[in-house]
Formats: C-alpha cells, structure tokens, sequence
C-alpha cells in the first residue's frame, strides 16, 4: 500500500473533533499474543522517547489525559490502544532510543515493535513523530526501513515546530522533504506543534483517510 497519488480532502474541522473526542481507552498489551483481532483499520504513532507522541495523541483527540505526557522518556512501556469506533484505532507504540531501561526490557520493545509493523494487516498507516530540531535520527530511519519493507505509507510529524522561527520551521521540513523524496519515497511530512494546534487538520486528513472515514 503506498501514499495516494492525489490530495486527500481536507476534512471538516468541527467533525473531526468531534470524531476523535469520542476515542476511549481500549487496550494495553505488551505480547503480540495479546493485541485485538486483526480486523478493522489502526493507525499507529511511533517516534523516539521524548519526541510528543502523548502530547500529539491528545490534541487530536481533545482529551488532556488520554494519553500521559512525563516529562520522564520511556513512558510508553506498552502498546496502547484506543478505540475510534469499531474495529478503528489509534494505536501508541513505545518510543524507541531511550537508553535507561534494562536491556532485556529494551530488546523486548524492539522486537514486539518489529513483529507489530511487519505482520499486522489492520495497520493501514504509521504517523512517524520526529522533534524537528533533531529529525531523521538513525533509529528514525530504521523505522522508515522497516515500513519500507511492506510499503505501509508513512506520515511524519515534525513535531514541536513552534521551538524554531516560521522560516527556520519551514526550511527544517524542505530539508526533510528532500531527503525523503530520495530515500523513503512512501513518506510524507508537515509541521506540527501541540500548544498551538499547528499542523491538526493535515494530520485530521491523514487519520480520516487510513481509518476509512472519508466518504
């Protein structure tokens, strides 16, 4: 499956509000035996520790709490799910690249995230968080590899993009755009920032075209 070719429509904002604020906690596993019934449509939200996944979790869904923001990296020990609708998810994977948690714990991480991308049919698409001061990392781009492999489109998030100047922000995503259109091809990204809300409606564009809610 490969980013479509067209532009998806932008979605009615209000809507989509309302959509996500009805998302409910569902699920949080920690072996592939336990994840849901492979049906239905998730997108998932990875990115290194520290990098707003919680954060950018709960601006799309207008919930403070849904998702806990720690000032701590590593929050995230498990994979989260959080139901849409029926057989729809948003799907908080566990950061990667934070190096104070045992090894055994570390690896496990690894290789559950690992299974997870590569054998679940119900992951549509992948909203790949990076701090747009420290983008495309080693790890970031073992991730894009590993979406590579099976061709599942990928978003990225430059996320707190309100920490530099409009221009620096915009020059920051060219660069990254630039080395995706040469590398990982089945990419795309845009600016986002939580506090501000900048970037909530493309990512709305996104969610609603993976988790089939476009009529």
């Amino acid at each position: 499956m490969r980013n479509p070719d067209y532009s998806v429509p932008i979605s009615q904002t209000a809507a989509a509000v309302r959509l996500y604020q009805a998302v409910r906690f569902f699920n949080s596993v920690n072996e592939f035996g336990q994840l849901p019934p492979d049906t239905g449509c998730e997108v998932a939200f990875a990115g290194r520790s520290n990098a707003g996944k919680s954060s950018a979790l709960n601006i799309l869904t207008g919930q403070r709490q849904l998702a806990r923001v720690s000032k701590t990296p590593g929050r995230t020990q498990m994979i989260n799910f959080f139901e849409v609708a029926p057989e729809r998810y948003l799907v908080d994977l566990p950061g990667y690249g934070y190096a104070k948690v045992p090894d055994a714990i570390r690896r496990h991480w690894q290789e559950l995230l690992e299974r997870y991308l590569r054998e679940r049919a119900a992951l549509r698409g992948l909203l790949l968080l990076m701090d747009i001061r420290h983008p495309l990392t080693e790890l970031d781009r073992q991730m894009l590899d590993c979406c590579a492999v099976r061709q599942l489109p990928v978003h990225i998030l430059l996320t707190k993009a309100d920490k530099l100047s409009r221009g620096a922000a915009a020059a920051a995503r060219q660069q990254v755009k630039k080395s995706l259109r040469a590398d990982y091809p089945q990419a795309s990204v845009q600016l986002f920032a939580a506090p501000t809300s900048q970037g909530r409606d493309e990512a709305y564009q996104w969610l609603d075209e993976w988790l089939g809610f476009q009529s």
